[in-house]
């Protein structure tokens, strides 16, 4: 008998936080194109995002939310839920970086990036993984780590700290939510050309010093996130657990 794999997500409903531009965008749009309705989540309107989305055939609804603080979580699900029906993906993409010498670092910078990248990301996870229960189905949760979830990186030390934990957290919840499944993995994107990265791009040292580290000789983008988020959400990936997927040229492999 042979094993059919899919990566069909039609009749699907994916969460995504973060989705108005770059990288964000690029995963529901991937989602979408692979049968998902999506459910944005940001505290900006995502006008093209939702044209993209809706180009797919899919649906399409817009949360606007401030995830620097984890009021709202309860409020996004049962949004989602009132609008969809359900939901079975959640991609906590939403996140910020601030750069300082550690030596500097100011405690608002801190409790700001550690609170949007890593706390609401925990407590969202958890409040969809209580409607997961409710279902009854299972579900899949995808986090959003970095190259600094392996490695130091200089002057952000609230991002390091803050990527380090999403990759723990993610085997964490992974280890617990497995049993009823609930596959909870992460993706670490490598360097990206999005608007985040037009300054380093720009700069002509330091983009040769980025591309001659980067095994693939070039910066990602996000359609090349496509393939891995659409794995993760579908039900090809129902025995990976906990694990966070390297998309970076080869980054941490040189």
């Amino acid at each position: 008998m042979t094993q059919q794999f899919s990566f069909s997500l039609d009749g699907k409903v994916a969460l995504v936080t973060g989705a108005n531009t770059g990288l964000g965008q690029g995963m529901a749009v991937a989602l979408a194109q692979a049968g998902a309705d999506i459910c944005a989540v940001g505290h900006i309107d995502a006008p093209e995002t939702r044209e993209k989305i809706e180009a797919t055939g899919r649906r399409f609804h817009f949360v606007e939310a401030n995830l620097l603080s984890i009021e709202p979580v309860e409020r996004i699900v049962k949004e989602t839920v009132e609008v969809f029906g359900r939901v079975d993906i959640l991609v906590n993409n939403a996140g910020i970086i601030r750069r300082e010498d550690s030596v500097n670092f100011s405690e608002k910078d801190w409790d700001e990036v550690m609170d949007i990248n890593l706390k609401t990301p925990f407590f969202l996870s958890q409040a969809v993984a209580k409607q997961f229960l409710e279902q009854g189905k299972g579900g899949k949760i995808i986090n959003i780590a970095s190259m600094l979830s392996f490695q130091g990186g200089i002057r952000v030390p609230s991002y390091t700290s803050s990527k380090s934990g999403i990759a723990g957290l993610t085997r964490l919840l992974a280890c617990e939510w497995a049993q009823h499944g609930i596959n909870v993995n992460a993706i670490a994107p490598g360097y990206m050309a999005t608007d985040n990265t037009t300054a380093l791009r720009a700069d002509e040292k330091r983009n040769a010093e980025i591309l001659g580290r980067i095994p693939a000789n070039r910066w990602g983008t996000p359609e090349d996130l496509a393939g891995p988020v659409v794995f993760l959400a579908s039900d090809a990936s129902d025995y990976v657990n906990g694990y966070t997927v390297a998309v970076d040229g080869g980054w941490l492999a040189r």
